[in-house]
């Protein structure tokens, strides 16, 4: 699993589209974003209601969570027409939208299978560490919903089951984007 956190603080945690994702040809996906209980590579679990505040101030504020292309805030791709909180984790539902460039480009990639991936990107309000040293994750507040190129929690993807090895490969080259993102940012704010 790659978690990253970028320049402002946002955190971001990549999850493989789950098998069972349904993907229209008129751009509708659905599937879970997060599974509640699984403990991901970086040793973190997200736990049962952990979006409910932030995704009823989202309702409440008449917003709602981005779909964007690899995390990026200038890459809309899409729309999540619901994200929602049920006993297995956070289930999206949402149009990519094929009249956007990059909103086309990530379908193509879907339907072939190129990616593969949803990641969340969020904050931090409440987390605790468990005796077994994972990061229990109780209270996040949840900005955005990408498609990705590299997931994070394996359990859960589009087609396949990638080996370890695999996975860990994955892991090193999208913890390399992290710090080369960040260190971008650090460099251009100079």
């Amino acid at each position: 699993m790659l978690h990253g956190k970028s320049a402002a603080g946002l955190e971001t945690k990549f999850c493989r589209i789950e098998d069972g994702v349904d993907l229209s040809k008129d751009g509708v996906i659905t599937g879970y974003a997060s599974l509640f209980g699984a403990s991901d590579q970086a040793g973190d679990v997200v736990q049962k209601g952990a979006y409910a505040t932030s995704l009823g101030a989202l309702k409440t504020g008449g917003r709602g969570v981005k779909m964007l292309w690899q995390h990026d805030p200038g890459q809309p791709i899409g729309i999540w027409d619901e994200v929602r909180e049920d006993g297995r984790g956070l289930f999206v539902k949402g149009r990519v939208l094929n009249s956007v460039q990059k909103g086309a480009e990530a379908m193509a990639l879907l339907e072939a299978g190129a990616i593969d991936g949803l990641s969340i990107g969020y904050r931090t309000v409440r987390a605790e560490k468990n005796a077994k040293g994972q990061r229990l994750l109780h209270e996040l507040e949840l900005w955005e919903v990408s498609l990705v190129t590299f997931p994070m929690l394996p359990e859960a993807r589009v087609q396949g089951k990638a080996d370890a090895e695999a996975d860990g490969l994955v892991q090193e080259m999208a913890d390399a984007f992290a710090e080369a993102r960040i260190m971008l940012a650090d460099f251009s704010q100079r």
